[in-house]
């Protein structure tokens, strides 16, 4: 659990992006195929994203909502916001916030994550943000 919260506190909340080849294997496989944000593979690419997420959400946070740890895996609930300040992947900054629920599970191994599966509200953040229409 120790690491998996790390990943949210120190990276995701305090943008100590220095800390990832402590907490992540150089090889880490994300195993999501698909959404509207990247699926990045591999320690530098996890840095890569958050340096992007980052630069386009400089008040970017993660809240551990409940953890839940069995065997190698950890199950992190949380919440995650930021306000649009920065481009994104080719979007101008909209200037809006956007709070959506996410689940990761990762998969420990000697005190590294070595794999990652989440579940992402990507349409809730895209509509609170105004880049999608809200639906009703």
């Amino acid at each position: 659990k120790d690491v998996a919260r790390r990943g949210v506190e120190d990276v995701q909340t305090e943008h100590r992006l220095d800390v990832i080849d402590e907490i992540f294997a150089p090889d880490i496989v994300n195993h999501d195929a698909a959404g509207a944000l990247p699926s990045p593979q591999g320690a530098d690419e996890i840095r890569a994203f958050f340096e992007a997420m980052i630069a386009a959400f400089p008040d970017f946070t993660a809240v551990v909502e409940d953890q839940i740890a069995e065997g190698d895996k950890v199950v992190t609930r949380k919440t995650v916001s930021g306000t649009h300040e920065g481009e994104l992947m080719g979007i101008p900054p909209t200037r809006r916030r956007f709070d959506i629920p996410v689940i990761d599970i990762f998969r420990v191994v000697d005190g590294k994550c070595t794999d990652h599966w989440s579940v992402v509200d990507q349409m809730g953040m895209m509509q609170q943000l105004g880049l999608m229409p809200a639906q009703g």
